[in-house]
């Protein structure tokens, strides 16, 4: 897999599903409400500090590897690795809320602080102050609304990062990005089909 995608199922590392051994607080999809991003960042929280389950996650020195997890009230979720030097590039997923928490090594996330509209548009010319960088080494993580945009990287030449991540509703599609200064342009939009 190249490290400028979603999680999706490399020839070499299947994708499989397995129970995160921390317990949901949040209401099932279909005996309640919608876990909130703030569930979801305790979910991310309480699975990342499993040290069996991080440690269970193969690591590969040339591209990310990920399991797919069962996350709170219906919601889709990853553990994933990432070597040194990778990262997302710009995305957002669509209108599902998410929270990720690095479990090991460190992450960072630049992010817009703005509101991309949801269809319509292909360039936007974005203001100076839009820009946010968030250092997340392990234990730190985030949560987020729909059309958050922003890349994670693992900027560390010589270590692992190993991440969780949960969005709800599970994924319905990524927007993905190129960005030349203030010009952020849509470059592609990916279906679910397209990482799973």
């Amino acid at each position: 897999m190249s490290s400028t995608t979603t999680p999706a199922a490399p020839a070499t590392s299947p994708v499989r599903t397995i129970p995160a051994s921390a317990p949901s607080s949040a209401p099932s999809a279909t005996g309640g409400s919608a876990p909130t991003p703030a569930q979801l960042l305790d979910f991310v929280r309480r699975t990342a500090a499993d040290a069996e389950l991080v440690a269970s996650l193969p690591l590969d020195p040339e591209g990310r590897t990920w399991v797919r997890l069962e996350g709170p009230g219906g919601s889709e979720a990853w553990l994933i690795a990432w070597p040194p030097g990778t990262g997302t590039g710009w995305h957002d997923h669509a209108e599902s809320v998410g929270a990720f928490t690095t479990a090991q090594g460190e992450l960072t996330e630049n992010s817009l602080s703005v509101r991309l509209p949801g269809e319509g548009w292909n360039t936007l010319e974005l203001a100076a102050d839009v820009d946010r960088r968030r250092a997340l080494p392990a234990g730190r993580g985030r949560a987020f609304g729909t059309h958050h945009v922003h890349e994670v990287l693992n900027e560390s030449t010589t270590e692992h990062a190993i991440s969780v991540h949960a969005y709800y509703p599970p994924l319905p599609l990524i927007r993905r990005f190129s960005r030349t200064g203030a010009v952020l342009r849509l470059e592609q939009v990916e279906q679910p089909e397209d990482w799973q």
